[in-house]
């Protein structure tokens, strides 16, 4: 019978601003002891990691799993597979399934099916349209990470555009509310222009016009506004400009007085690793709702990271087919699967001297646990779950039959990475040795300590 007990010895430890050399026992799935020195005992099982980097697993607060609705491609137990190999843990994901998530018995449906088919651990937001404000009112704060409020452009019966309403979900909500800020109207007008020129074939690269800068800020100002009239937490997603930087507190998420920013941001890793260049060669592939925008946009993202103006770095896997992607512009759906291999490409910063193994740690894995309340997770500490990841710098290329997602390829096909994911724990369990999974999917629902 296998051991529930395992030592990693010999590991440079990244948590909470430091890097340390040392040692982590894991007993019944909890960080059991941290130390240097560490003797194994009885049959227990040791790995050592040879000095390199051991970091919390990271825990992605914003992902698109297509289950309940289009599982034709992804759903919880294929794309949660690709995401342990990217050395992700937990993961968040949206509401706008079909259907969508607006109560708490959608909300439910959603724990059902993950358990035991998701490779790690689960929570489910609570979608907000314009006629749920009721089942919002109603939400029970530990069975959801937040509320997610679509103030742009949604698939189904999630576009909230009712001032009223608007005004009270921000008044009431029980939970963090979480933004996709676009201004629809704008978008809409511009998109009207562009097919006037080309028809339904617009070329890719004019996304980041027609969903532009301004649709971004405008919307984002919205919602700041109503945060700050009713004092809600509020978190916006998938910063992608430069001009929205300055809506936002510069500092750290937890201040030195133990007091958290009301309002936060997040960031995701395909507007720090693409821009409006890469639209000639990866044209759709890349085509992504808010749009991946310019070089100056790029940069500046990646600096408000390092300066904790962006709190969150995250993912918006959005999985979609390669025959879906390939049709005309106004038919061709937007979003990226990125679960697998965003770890990698954020560490890509850390050898280009951009951030510190410490900040991707922290706008990854700590910071997300703490804006959500997560229990015990995100961090390596005595007592918490045993979500690790041990990384080995080591140059690999992504390669389409590598990708563990439903829909078969990714954005990243070609390049080379100089950091690999060499094991991922989840719950103290290996789930991923670095060339394939273990065993048996592990995942847990998120337990919140509100």
């Amino acid at each position: 019978m296998p051991s529930n007990e395992t030592l990693i010895v010999n590991a440079r430890l990244v948590n909470e601003g430091r890097e340390f050399d040392g040692d982590l026992r894991v007993v019944a799935g909890r960080i059991d002891q941290i130390g240097s020195g560490l003797a194994a005992r009885g049959n227990e099982t040791v790995v050592d990691a040879g000095g390199r980097r051991l970091l919390p697993g990271m825990i992605d607060d914003q992902v698109h799993f297509r289950e309940p609705g289009m599982e034709y491609k992804a759903d919880m137990a294929t794309e949660s597979a690709a995401a342990v190999a990217g050395g992700l843990t937990t993961f968040m994901d949206m509401p706008n399934t079909s259907p969508p998530t607006l109560d708490a018995d959608a909300l439910e449906d959603k724990y059902r099916r993950a358990h035991g088919r998701a490779w790690g651990n689960y929570g489910f937001y609570m979608g907000a349209s314009n006629d749920n404000l009721a089942a919002i009112q109603r939400l029970d704060p530990l069975t959801a990470p937040g509320v997610k409020v679509f103030m742009g452009a949604s698939t189904g019966n999630m576009l909230v555009d009712d001032p009223q309403v608007l005004d009270g979900i921000f008044r009431d909500v029980p939970t963090p509310i979480i933004t996709h800020c676009e201004d629809t109207p704008m978008i809409d007008a511009e998109l009207a222009r562009y097919k006037a020129r080309y028809g339904d074939d617009i070329p890719p690269a004019c996304h980041p016009d027609i969903r532009s800068r301004e649709a971004c800020k405008k919307s984002t100002e919205l919602a700041i506004a109503l945060a700050r009239r009713h004092g809600t937490r509020l978190h916006v997603l998938h910063i992608s400009t430069a001009d929205e930087l300055a809506l936002f507190e510069t500092g750290p998420l937890i201040r030195a007085d133990g007091s958290r920013k009301q309002i936060t941001a997040e960031t995701c890793i395909h507007f720090l690793r693409f821009d409006r260049a890469d639209y000639e060669t990866l044209g759709h592939l890349i085509k992504c709702n808010p749009a991946i925008k310019d070089p100056a946009d790029r940069e500046a993202l990646i600096q408000a990271l390092a300066e904790d103006v962006i709190d969150v770095l995250a993912t918006d896997h959005a999985p979609h087919t390669l025959e879906e992607k390939a049709r005309p512009y106004t038919s061709a759906p937007s979003g990226l699967p990125l679960v697998q291999y965003a770890l990698n490409a954020a560490l890509e910063l850390v050898h280009e001297g951009r951030l510190t193994t410490a900040q991707v740690v922290q706008k990854f894995a700590h910071a997300p646990a703490q804006l959500f309340d997560v229990k015990e997770r995100g961090f390596l500490r005595e007592g918490y779950a045993a979500d690790l990841v041990l990384v080995d710098d080591t140059p690999f290329t992504v390669r389409r039959e590598d990708v563990l997602s439903k829909c078969g390829w990714s954005p990243f096909e070609g390049r080379t990475f100089h950091s690999r994911i060499a094991s991922t724990w989840v719950n103290g369990v290996l789930a991923w040795d670095g060339s394939q999974l273990v065993g048996a999917a592990q995942g847990q629902r998120l337990a919140f300590a509100r």
